[in-house]
């Protein structure tokens, strides 16, 4: 029986497909950008996840965005206006082979975000990602729960839900919640 959600065991290619995407998008929007970073599931040794990488590019404020969406469009990224919100946005790709580069045809699925470095959206993702770094347990649970949900989950809206709670103790823990705490 095919799931709406597959969870796959860890692949140390995760870490290696985000390194040759962060390269090829710091080659291109470098020096308007801080940093880019590996969130989600993906960024976590050792955890199962959906084999789709998180990316959060990070931003020093909003006045290099124009320049960003320019460097971004060039190599088959776009601007997703309708999926973005104040404090981050998101972009699609053109194609699989996005972003484009000579030496590359197809690249892991992702998603790729832009953030401002003060945006509770990208505190949250570091925290909640550094959590499970540094606490095996969380990472054991955090994989059955995933594993539970995606074996029940009438679709990805009802699996991403049976998430929250867990996620939101965790950003609790770390004194992190849904108002800017850092």
């Amino acid at each position: 029986m095919s799931t709406i959600v597959e969870i796959e065991s860890y692949n140390p290619l995760w870490e290696h497909e985000f390194c040759e995407i962060r390269t090829t998008i710091e080659a291109e929007v470098g020096q308007f950008i801080r940093s880019v970073e590996h969130v989600g599931s993906t960024s976590v040794k050792g955890l199962g996840a959906k084999p789709t990488l998180d990316i959060d590019i990070v931003i020093e404020d909003y006045s290099m965005l124009p320049l960003i969406i320019q460097g971004l469009e060039k190599i088959g990224y776009f601007h997703q206006q309708e999926w973005s919100f104040e404090g981050r946005e998101a972009f699609g790709r053109k194609d699989m082979s996005v972003p484009w580069h000579k030496q590359r045809e197809n690249w892991m699925e992702h998603h790729l975000y832009l953030c401002n470095r003060d945006s509770e959206e990208l505190a949250r993702h570091l925290a909640f990602r550094d959590y499970l770094r540094e606490n095996p347990e969380a990472v054991i649970a955090y994989e059955q729960l995933k594993k539970e949900l995606a074996s029940h989950a009438q679709d990805r809206t009802g699996y991403t839900a049976g998430k929250t709670d867990f996620i939101n103790e965790i950003l609790k823990k770390v004194k992190l919640t849904k108002t800017k705490d850092l």
